[in-house]
């Protein structure tokens, strides 16, 4: 990979003391990119930079972050003061010798270089062809080019950069008062501040979702776009926003430099612009500056109480902030490793600011995924995250996450749906913007009950919110499911899959929707294809379509080898229930249940709606069963 500065000579001949300034500018926003993307600097020859890769993917993701680094970068800098940018890349064979080298394959990239645009990327056919149809971002071809010293013309190809789209508005414009904020792009010199951009990005959503009369898209959708960026006007069809932010971050110490600028989306239009410079200490003046700002633009207005939130800020110790954002980064990982990690980092922000309410909420979060993703039992998991849930909540009463994580709880630990709707409801007064809250509302409390309408109508508010959130939607089809809509189910499922064709939940949740309409082989088929990416989770499905098709054999043995898998490793009761019930085993698959019910598992009244179940309906144990756990709705 070649680089180079457009305009440079003639910038040197001008002004040399600013044209080296701008170098050294230039080095240090790009050798941090380099390290993300396993780059190799060979050397510099000026302004430009060689760079040597093991994947021609690597190189060109390399090429594009160069690229939209340096346009974020530009964004508050005087025209004099900013870098424009060339990019060649070639795929080929190279000559090393004491560190350097040399070849046809390098001569190639310098002469492929100047054919691309200020702010462009070309490319040879060589690189195009290896990744294709792994970017995710266009190309198109230039056509046969003759390049000096080299015998064969070669087809070139430059690189569709997202920020490229057209330029004419749509014939019906999104609402301008719908607003996505793109993950902000990190461009400090240590690639571990990445969470930083990222948590950045997350308290800028949550404080522009304090404005009245907006709407703000979901963490889970924007966050897409990190690895798979794609043109404002791209964004603004995918999420049906208005209004986009997108920006940058450097963060050296505790000094920060966040750059931000806001865009009419309908019309690719930079509505305005603006780069801050401060402390750590003062990033929530920064998320207060920027609210204001969306507010005005928009003629809405934000609460004075919420203002006053906002400047005030969760914490005054910029410590436990830091501490928090990481936290936050590795919770929204969803590994078994990252939650371990992240309960590191929320519990050391709450022992920097034994107040800071929100770093209590995401705890308590923790505890929740970690039992709903089978890490530990809910014996474990019960007591903290109750706890956590309730300081959060006697420290800042305001704060919707905490009410919803404690709505959960009463919900699921202590069977008191009274008080959970009442949580449920005082979280989305606090902040209708919160996804989660209709999610959980939904998905925790009324569809367990059975009120399938209301259940319905709040995931699809969810998902207006959270548009690509792959879990979101397929909950909306759970609860057709349910309700005996196998169509809708079937094609709700299928929607997901055109989005996240590896969501491997929705395509066994499809195979239910399927057997909901008799068509067993095609559900095996569909059950199969989920059960080799997720082996667990799919397991009770395939057990119920096996029994369902006939093929009890199939049945049976799949339920004995789960059986045998639970003596060697956890897995929840309310699993194996699952497993058992589908495949007549009542008497197990009942005992299973009590003991969920005894531990006060939270995957226990979510899942009673389940079909596998409905052949103990009939039975007396199962009815008395319902009736302990609160759901005499169920019948």
């Amino acid at each position: 990979m070649f680089t180079d500065m457009v305009g440079y000579t003639a910038l040197g001949q001008r002004n040399e003391s600013l044209s080296l300034a701008l170098v050294e500018e230039q080095r240090k926003l790009i050798r941090p990119i380099l390290n993300r993307h396993n780059g190799r600097e060979v050397k510099t020859i000026g302004d430009a930079f060689l760079v040597e890769f093991q994947s021609a993917l690597d190189a060109v993701r390399c090429a594009y972050d160069i690229q939209r680094a340096t346009r974020e970068f530009n964004i508050s800098m005087p025209e004099e003061r900013r870098i424009h940018l060339r990019v060649g890349i070639h795929l080929g064979d190279v000559v090393e010798s004491e560190g350097d080298i040399s070849g046809d394959a390098v001569n190639v990239a310098s002469r492929i270089e100047p054919l691309a645009e200020d702010g462009g990327v070309c490319l040879t056919r060589q690189v195009h062809d290896s990744v294709k149809v792994k970017l995710g971002l266009g190309m198109e071809t230039l056509g046969l080019k003759s390049l000096k010293n080299i015998s064969e013309p070669l087809e070139v190809y430059k690189v569709t950069m997202p920020w490229e789209g057209e330029r004419t508005a749509p014939s019906i414009e999104p609402d301008r008062r719908r607003i996505a904020v793109l993950p902000f792009v990190n461009l400090s010199p240590d690639p571990n501040d990445e969470y930083f951009a990222d948590g950045l990005t997350e308290e800028l959503i949550s404080a522009m979702s304090k404005i009245e009369k907006v709407e703000v898209i979901s963490r889970t959708s924007v966050m897409l776009f990190k690895k798979n960026p794609k043109s404002i006007r791209e964004v603004s069809r995918e999420l049906s926003a208005g209004t986009v932010l997108e920006g940058s971050v450097r963060k050296a110490g505790t000094r920060l430099r966040v750059s931000v600028q806001m865009i009419d989306a309908a019309r690719d239009r930079h509505v305005w612009a603006n780069s801050y410079d401060m402390e750590m200490q003062d990033v929530f003046a920064i998320q207060s500056d920027i609210a204001n700002k969306v507010a005005k633009e928009l003629r809405v207005r934000i609460l004075p109480s919420e203002e006053a939130r906002l400047e005030r800020g969760p914490t005054a110790n910029p410590e436990a902030y830091t501490l928090y954002l990481k936290g936050r980064y590795y919770l929204n990982e969803r590994t078994k490793e990252g939650i371990l990690k992240a309960i590191q980092y929320f519990t050391g922000a709450t022992r920097k600011d034994p107040n800071y309410a929100r770093a209590y909420s995401g705890l308590g979060d923790c505890y929740i995924i970690q039992e709903n993703w089978g890490f530990i039992p809910p014996a474990e998991a019960s007591v903290k995250r109750r706890t956590y849930a309730a300081k959060a909540l006697e420290l800042d009463d305001s704060l919707a996450e905490a009410h919803v994580t404690y709505a959960g709880t009463l919900a699921s630990k202590e069977w008191d749906f009274v008080g959970a709707e009442r949580e449920f409801k005082r979280a989305i007064e606090l902040n209708p913007n919160y996804a989660t809250g209709h999610h959980w509302y939904a998905n925790g409390l009324l569809g367990p009950q059975r009120r399938f309408e209301e259940a319905i109508r709040e995931l699809k508010e969810a998902k207006r919110l959270d548009p690509l959130s792959p879990i979101v939607s397929s909950n909306l089809g759970d609860q057709l499911l349910a309700a005996g809509s196998y169509a809708e189910a079937e094609q709700q499922y299928r929607n997901v899959l055109e989005f996240a064709p590896d969501f491997a939940y929705a395509r066994s949740r499809l195979g239910l929707a399927l057997l909901g309409e008799s068509r067993s082989e095609e559900a095996v088929s569909e059950i199969q294809k989920a059960l080799e990416q997720r082996p667990i989770d799919a397991t009770a499905d395939l057990i119920y379509a096996y029994s369902l098709a006939g093929r009890m054999n199939e049945a049976k043995e799949l339920l004995a080898g789960l059986e045998r898998k639970s003596e060697k490793e956890y897995i929840p009761n309310v699993l194996l229930a699952l497993a058992n019930a589908a495949a007549g085993v009542n008497d197990r698959a009942i005992e299973l249940l009590e003991k969920a019910a005894a531990e006060r598992s939270n995957q226990l009244w979510v899942n009673l709606n389940e079909p596998h179940f409905r052949q103990l309906y009939s039975d007396l144990r199962f009815q008395k069963f319902l009736n302990l756990v609160g759901a005499r709705n169920l019948r």
